[in-house]
């Protein structure tokens, strides 16, 4: 099997899980798929994955746009601006093992924070600093919802589908942007993007009954988890990458 085939198949089934999990959070494909992606064609990366997150968005909003939070959607690009323009420098300069692992460990900590207090203050500093931090990882590594979801974990599951959904859309357009201007966005990482999004669009499919079960007052303790399980992924995926060159 070649390397190609192997990239495909594994990862169509790493995004298909993390459509499933996003269909029913709000975020969370970067999570579980970025970091197959980043083990198997570390080249393809961010772009493929920024490809198939500018997509999934548009499903959630074709059915919840209503529920977007405008004005916290405008802090949180006014931070998100800035932010990309920082990954695109790591990008450049980082190593994919050093970024990815630096990703996972702030988002531990964020989770950790939140999960050990009763909630997140949702104003206009903070959901700005959110945009700001997932402009960075978003750009640097495909994996920019943890910072935002934290913020909007106590709204309703459908406001923060909807929030998420738009901030996603537009982010990963964005990001798309600033990694074709510092050339690192090669056509191999758009064409898999592009054939990724037919396992995305089956998962989101799937996830219908994920989603009316997290609404039951089930989301907050969802997004705690699925960011802390990713997060301690995407560290040994890096420590064993790192430890094969080595």
């Amino acid at each position: 099997m070649t390397d190609t085939a192997l990239v495909l198949i594994l990862g169509s089934f790493a995004v298909f899980v993390g459509a499933i999990v996003q269909g029913g959070v709000g975020f969370g494909l970067g999570l579980v798929a970025a970091p197959v992606l980043t083990m198997l064609g570390p080249d393809l990366m961010p772009g493929a994955i920024q490809v198939v997150n500018m997509t999934l968005p548009l499903f959630t909003l074709a059915a919840e746009w209503r529920k977007v939070d405008w004005p916290g959607l405008g802090f949180a690009l006014l931070g998100r601006i800035p932010g990309s323009v920082l990954g695109a420098v790591i990008v450049v300069y980082v190593s994919v093992y050093a970024r990815g692992i630096f990703v996972a460990v702030m988002v531990l900590i964020a989770a950790g924070l939140t999960a050990k207090a009763l909630s997140v203050p949702r104003n206009g500093v903070t959901v700005t600093s959110a945009g700001f931090v997932s402009g960075v990882t978003g750009t640097a590594t495909g994996i920019g919802g943890p910072p935002i979801a934290l913020v909007y974990q106590n709204a309703k599951g459908p406001q923060i589908r909807a929030t998420l959904a738009m901030f996603f859309f537009l982010s990963a357009a964005q990001s798309l942007a600033v990694l074709a201007i510092v050339d690192e966005l090669p056509a191999q990482a758009l064409t898999t993007g592009a054939v990724l999004i037919v396992p995305m669009v089956l998962g989101f499919l799937v996830s219908g009954p994920v989603r009316r079960y997290l609404d039951g007052g089930k989301v907050r303790v969802a997004v705690l988890v699925v960011a802390a399980a990713s997060a301690l992924a995407l560290i040994a995926q890096n420590v064993l990458t790192w430890f094969l060159a080595g």
